[in-house]
């Protein structure tokens, strides 16, 4: 199927349509077995010329490494970043991108100082969104943390570019407006999280209607087994040790309280069209199996590597072909044991905050996701104990009123409001 030209489908618990009406349809995930013959989307294997929104975190720096192993397939045009002025510099240096955007001002005049000539330095409220809008790169490498990766990456979907996702906040907060958007402007969203890395991988040439099942994996983070009374006394220290990934603050919190695993529900559903009842959590502290598909005969599929996010970063960007890499290889004799055991809601309720905004709909997730990246902060600066962050959250979507999510402005003002309440709330309880 690799050799044939694709017309990539939203994947969905339904019968199979007919395939005259699925002209236009989103580009989302798979070659799918019904396959539609559209000669102006031919696979492209020449060089892809990136945008590495975030290129100081995490996904940025996996990205950059990517790219450096592999120069005759990829070229890095753009890089963006916050406030690690030393780390972009050293990137600048080399990559020579033609342009960044730095969004802290102090930051900013650090790297200009710096690099002189070598690249323009952008700044500004709208130096992201400038970036994502220009038409000399095809791919967006989308790596920033939180609610800010939703407005830049809507841009480059605008312009048409093909959309690699690690921010998975811009489907959890504005999935419904972000999915539509991609299918208007026929934009390929690939993820870069290697648990729908792994979804996207098991799903592939098969049939809509066999899938029955996703399951999720998760490594539990540094406190699986822990009681609700051993979370209260919790540090922000012990909480940034993930016994398996090396990740920024917000997302290593998030996976301790279980939210990420919460808004990677949500993603799922978002990307893959199934039904929150059909998706799935296990815990799997290994991190070797990053998600399985349960198809209509029985049979699951699981897809199976280490934890190196270099691996789902390649996969996304050389999708739909495998290109050959050096990273270090899987030995599962020496692995030895896999296994699994039933997340605990209750002692972590964030996974069963997201399944429950996700059965909500409208603005639900857009306060949810809001409150948890306030909620978060304040932990991390001692002014919320570790069950606060839930117990926050769930105020929060309790309080304010939820509705329906028409345009990206909509999804600010849910964003700003959530924001605002939440602040409130952890002000007023600090004190008392």
């Amino acid at each position: 199927m690799r050799n044939l030209p694709c017309l990539h489908l939203r994947i969905r618990r339904l019968p199979l349509p007919d395939p005259s009406t699925m002209q236009g349809r989103i580009s989302v995930l798979r070659i799918p077995s019904m396959l539609v013959i559209l000669p102006s989307l031919q696979m492209n294997r020449s060089k892809k010329i990136l945008a590495v929104f975030g290129s100081t975190g995490s996904i940025g720096r996996n990205t950059l490494e990517v790219a450096r192993r592999h120069p005759d397939h990829f070229s890095v045009r753009y890089l963006t970043g916050n406030s690690n002025a030393e780390l972009l510099i050293e990137q600048i240096r080399a990559v020579r991108p033609a342009a960044v955007a730095v969004s802290d001002p102090v930051a900013r005049n650090t790297v200009r100082d710096a690099v002189g000539d070598l690249t323009t330095v952008l700044n500004g409220a709208n130096a992201l969104d400038e970036i994502a809008g220009r038409d000399d790169y095809d791919t967006m490498v989308s790596g920033l943390v939180g609610f800010a990766g939703l407005l830049p990456t809507t841009t480059a979907i605008r312009a048409g570019k093909s959309i690699a996702l690690a921010n998975k906040e811009t489907l959890v907060v504005a999935g419904e407006i972000i999915t539509a958007l991609a299918r208007e402007h026929n934009v390929r969203i690939l993820p870069i999280d290697s648990e729908h890395s792994a979804i996207q991988q098991c799903i592939l040439g098969e049939h809509d209607a066999d899938i029955s099942r996703i399951i999720l994996t998760a490594s539990g983070g540094p406190f699986r087994g822990y009681t609700a009374e051993q979370l209260r006394g919790v540090t922000p220290a012990q909480a940034l040790k993930h016994p398996n990934w090396s990740m920024g603050n917000k997302i290593t919190i998030d996976s301790a309280t279980m939210m990420n695993k919460g808004l990677e529900v949500i993603e799922a559903h978002w990307l893959f069209g199934v039904d929150p009842d059909a998706i799935d959590v296990v815990v799997h502290p290994q991190s070797i199996i990053h998600s399985m598909v349960e198809f209509s005969d029985g049979s699951v599929k699981a897809q199976l590597g280490i934890p190196d996010m270099k691996i789902p970063i390649h996969y996304a960007l050389t999708w739909p072909d495998r290109i050959a890499s050096d990273y270090e290889r899987m030995d599962i004799a020496r692995i030895g044991t896999l296994t699994f055991e039933q997340p605990d809601p209750e002692t972590f309720p964030c996974l069963r905050l997201a399944y429950d905004v996700l059965r909500t709909g409208g603005s639900a997730a857009a306060s949810l996701n809001a409150a948890n990246e306030i909620a978060v902060d304040a932990f991390l600066h001692g002014l919320l104990p570790f069950p606060g962050i839930a117990e926050i959250i769930e105020e929060c979507i309790n309080q304010l009123p939820q509705h329906r999510l028409s345009s990206i402005d909509d999804v600010l003002d849910a964003d700003r409001d959530a924001r605002n309440w939440t602040k409130n709330r952890i002000a007023k309880t600090a004190s008392q």
